[in-house]
């Protein structure tokens, strides 16, 4: 079988990889990707924090192009008939994407960065030793000095480790489906701001993403036991039709494909590196995606641990299995924040309660803003530290 060496192998090119893999090789190592799958492939996670444009820039991907501007998020209760806006009007730009079309962009520009790339090939296992990393995969086996596992909710250390820890309370799973809109008031109105929409429903909730050309992304995040003997479809276009804005929204839209589910949801991996290896994004952990938060820590963890990983190398100190101890209280804080203000939009009705009532509070809605554009490292955001003392329901 073949054998090479490596500075760094990472396993899974999705926005995670990719993102560790160029940042490395822009640094000067020697990088293998290696992907299961082959680009372009299917993914939802379409909507993008302005947070992310930082690591957009370092990457050198200019993600405006291809892609629908988004100014906000629209929070709306259709019972009550209340609603939100929360506006991303700071020093940077967020955007829609396809992530089909995108996630190959950046596999793209990791491979013109210098990274080896291998596509249709599967990590089996991963053996971190001290003094070197031996990756097996169903074609070849490797050796390197660093493993980052970048597998997504394949979770290849999280199970090997036995250390994926589920995080109850928040969504169970997700039906979602994607369509081609009609030239409708409705449509032409979404598309001109390019918003997020959430909109409550009585089962969960349900997200409307608009994507360019006229298509969209519509989910269906199902939080409560359902009553009936309803089959998932059904389910689906029971709740769709249940809303008012979105069975206007799709009249006489093209249907773009069947309702596809994703289950077994939130989770955290409690043993995110050690000795020669460390998890990025959902690798590391999971949370519902009521706030789009999946892609953006996808790319800062891979930030965290490219910028960490190099000082190592650099030094000869990579094999310290608390090389990553630093960056990963840091990372904790953001994923703490989020976990926890998603829990409150589940289990104390924030929506209703806060959310609806900021306007009355600005210096606040400006709070929770920052925070759903992704700004959760911030010394003086008095909601967050709000969140991070409060009473939790799950165990940290």
């Amino acid at each position: 079988m073949e054998q090479q060496k490596y500075d760094v192998i990472i396993a899974g090119a999705g926005p995670a990889g990719t993102t560790a893999a160029t940042l490395l090789a822009q640094y000067g190592h020697s990088v293998l990707l290696i992907e299961r799958d082959q680009h372009p492939r299917f993914h939802i996670g379409e909507s993008m924090l302005p947070m992310s444009e930082t690591v957009m820039q370092r990457l050198g991907i200019d993600w405006e192009t291809g892609n629908l501007k988004k100014s906000g998020a629209d929070f709306i209760d259709e019972v009550s008939g209340r609603h939100t806006y929360f506006p991303f009007q700071g020093k940077y730009r967020t955007f829609q994407v396809e992530r089909s079309v995108f996630d190959k962009r950046l596999f793209d520009n990791a491979i013109e960065n210098g990274v080896i790339a291998r596509q249709q090939e599967q990590v089996v296992n991963a053996q971190c030793s001290a003094s070197r990393v031996s990756i097996e995969t169903d074609k070849a086996q490797y050796q390197g000095r660093y493993f980052i596992d970048a597998t997504g909710r394949d979770t290849l250390m999280g199970k090997k480790l036995r250390s994926i820890d589920k995080i109850k309370n928040l969504g169970k799973f997700a039906l979602y489906k994607h369509y081609k809109l009609a030239d409708n008031n409705a449509a032409n109105e979404l598309f001109k701001h390019g918003n997020i929409k959430i909109l409550l429903s009585s089962i969960g909730w349900i997200w409307c993403i608009p994507l360019t050309d006229g298509r969209l992304s519509v989910g269906l995040v199902v939080q409560k036991n359902t009553s009936g003997d309803l089959k998932q479809a059904a389910l689906f276009e029971q709740s769709l039709q249940a809303s008012p804005y979105m069975s206007e929204l799709l009249i006489a839209a093209q249907t773009l494909s069947e309702v596809q589910i994703e289950a077994d949801f939130s989770y955290r991996n409690t043993q995110r590196y050690g000795q020669r290896f460390a998890c990025c994004g959902d690798a590391a952990g999971f949370l519902d995606p009521v706030f789009s938060s999946g892609f953006f820590f996808a790319v800062k963890t891979a930030e965290f641990i490219a910028d960490q990983l190099h000082k190592g190398l650099a030094s000869g100190k990579e094999g310290d299995e608390y090389l990553h101890q630093q960056g990963d209280a840091f990372y904790q804080k953001g994923f703490k924040t989020m976990h926890l203000l998603i829990e409150r939009f589940y289990c104390s009705n924030i929506v209703e309660n806060l959310f609806f009532e900021s306007d009355r509070q600005l210096d606040i809605k400006e709070e929770i803003v920052a925070l759903l554009a992704g700004d959760l490292w911030q010394e003086h955001n008095s909601f967050q530290q709000g969140l991070l003392t409060g009473r939790s329901k799950t165990d940290w």
